[in-house]
């Protein structure tokens, strides 16, 4: 009887399930406004050529929420002013889209083409003709760079009054281009929330640089322009995840070193916030950028909050930062910077706008400076010399290997001393095994009748780790140094990704193994050091086989240089020892 009531009772349950909806059907859901913190994407159709308006094409619409700032924010009132600023827009944008048509206005310049449209006076796209896309090989035109993910703007706009926050992207602002002072300009006017709004782009002929300003009449002292970076970027490189690996945000407090938040760095939804003032904040990948930075001389930006994102598997490719600039008697002004990440171009917007790659990570104070001093060296060369990278590259390694020769010499003697000495060494603490303090004598008066000392084998190991801040420079260099992206180099399409043939790092593990059989010549080596003669060029080979091929030929040049040094010690070695038997 046990099982049939079990059955039974399953049964009942079963039709109490069903029958409970349609007996009692609950009452439709009344949609919240308050809820929706995403527009319906839309990209722009029409075809950008020269210095067209194009009328009539949509602008791509942010799909990102907007983050909140928690009680934490050191900022009150900017707290007060992200917290709000995912309300749902103003009504009367409906109305005024159904009179003033979407369209896009591109301005093109000596090295981009910039889009922008009047649906939320939003930057859309940025093209960049100076260089091209690596990402599909098989084309035999290549494309030029497109940093604005599809969907996604490179600015939007969102502004928040005492009460009440607007998402700018959606309200339809009226469009006039002109020029003023030398400069193209796109003017954007709408009326928001009962005031006047005008956003104000003006290009620079031949730079990167966007000048941007912003004006609301009648505007209360808690007034704040909330500026989005980009959530995403295209990726124009041939290894796309790479590329996403770089993704990320920096930014600069004032008297302060620039900070970088790697979009993996952060959980979906986590979110930092940096209190101001912020001199400049940057949406990044591998070798791009977008950035805003404050005027020379002016209050920074009040706070910056970033919110991590979506990811696809593994791979952080979304996240969100948001600039919080106070308007100051209605108005503000930044500077935008769109484009490569060239070193020179950098310098010259100030504000170490060149440390926007925060290298190192903890190590930064000090590899930052390395890296920077490596950077400048490297570009001198080069303008210096009017060769390629590749031939850079190979003639920096002999050069450093050539300054560092009397260091390494020296260090190489004082290691062949030191193993000369071994035998009476020995013979002492064998000697002197149960009295430390003569030990201890006998071990000084040995080393003074040789010209030495305790710390002579340190001293003789140091010169040899002078090439490894070099070595790790390079390796930081290499990561986002856009002179090196696409450079080919003999069989190399691209010094600065790995070698696709693999050759580089064989070569590399072959000399540092030639290396370790020479400076073994002569010595009466134990098991330890012939299994780490084998074992250093194999770890090697494992840890350059994904570098960059750039650093790679560094490497490879560095111990092809060094391979006559070391054959010439371990002649005089031989020489020492064939002494010492005739003695």
């Amino acid at each position: 009887m046990e099982p049939r009531r079990i059955i039974l009772a399953v049964v009942l349950m079963a039709a109490v399930l069903v029958a409970t909806p349609i007996l009692f059907p609950s009452p439709p859901a009344t949609p919240d406004s308050s809820l929706v913190t995403a527009d319906t994407t839309r990209r722009a159709d029409s075809t950008v050529t020269g210095d067209s308006t194009v009328v009539g094409s949509s602008a791509p619409l942010s799909t990102g929420a907007s983050p909140a700032v928690t009680a934490t924010a050191p900022n009150p009132a900017a707290a007060s002013a992200i917290a709000s600023a995912g309300a749902a827009p103003a009504d009367s944008a409906t109305a005024q889209s159904a009179v003033t048509p979407i369209d896009t206005t591109a301005v093109s310049t000596a090295r981009a083409v910039y889009r922008t449209s009047n649906r939320g006076a939003s930057l859309v796209g940025a093209e960049l003709s100076q260089f091209v896309a690596l990402k599909d090989k098989s084309k035999k035109t290549k494309d030029p760079v497109e940093l604005a993910q599809t969907g996604d703007p490179l600015l939007t706009f969102r502004l928040v009054v005492p009460g009440d926050t607007v998402r700018l992207d959606k309200q339809v602002f009226r469009t006039t281009r002109g020029e003023e002072n030398g400069l193209t300009t796109v003017r954007y006017d709408a009326t928001v929330a009962a005031r006047a709004v005008t956003i104000t782009y003006s290009f620079l002929p031949d730079s990167y640089r966007v000048n941007v300003a912003a004006t609301v009449s009648g505007a209360a002292e808690n007034t704040y322009l909330l500026v989005d970076l980009p959530p995403a970027f295209r990726s124009s490189e041939a290894d796309t995840a790479e590329d996403h690996n770089h993704l990320a945000y920096a930014y600069k407090r004032d008297a302060e070193g620039a900070t970088g938040v790697a979009f993996s760095s952060l959980d979906p939804g986590e979110r930092e916030i940096a209190a101001g003032p912020i001199m400049w904040a940057v949406a990044k990948s591998k070798y791009f950028l977008v950035g805003m930075l404050a005027p020379v001389g002016k209050p920074g930006f009040a706070e910056l909050n970033v919110t991590g994102g979506e990811r696809r598997g593994k791979q952080a490719t979304r996240a969100q930062a948001t600039a919080v600039i106070p308007l100051i008697g209605g108005s503000t002004a930044f500077e935008m910077y769109a484009g490569p990440q060239e070193f020179t171009r950098l310098v010259k917007m100030g504000r170490e706008f060149e440390t926007s790659n925060p290298y190192g990570g903890w190590l930064q104070g000090v590899v930052q400076p390395f890296a920077t001093m490596v950077i400048k060296l490297l570009l001198w060369m080069k303008a210096t010399l009017g060769l390629s990278y590749g031939w850079i590259l190979v003639i920096f390694g002999i050069a450093v290997r050539i300054i560092l020769w009397p260091l390494n010499q020296k260090a190489m003697r004082s290691s062949m001393a030191m193993q000369r000495l071994q035998p009476e060494m020995q013979a002492i603490q064998t000697k002197f095994k149960g009295d430390p303090q003569k030990l201890q004598s006998e071990m000084m008066l040995l080393y003074k009748a040789h010209g030495m000392s305790p710390f002579s084998s340190l001293s003789g190991c140091l010169p040899m780790l002078i090439p490894l801040p070099i070595f790790f420079a390079l390796f930081f260099v290499f990561q986002n140094t856009i002179e090196f992206r696409g450079v080919s180099f003999l069989w190399l399409p691209d010094i600065s990704v790995k070698d696709p043939f693999f050759v580089l790092p064989v070569l590399v593990a072959a000399t540092a193994m030639i290396l370790s059989f020479i400076g073994m010549k002569g010595i009466k080596a134990n098991e330890q050091q012939k299994m780490m003669m084998y074992l250093m060029p194999a770890m090697m080979l494992f840890i350059f086989f994904s570098m960059a091929s750039g650093l790679n030929l560094y490497y490879l040049v560095q111990n092809l240089a060094s391979l006559p040094q070391q054959w010439l010690i371990a002649q005089e070695r031989g020489r020492g020892a064939t002494a010492v038997v005739k003695g």
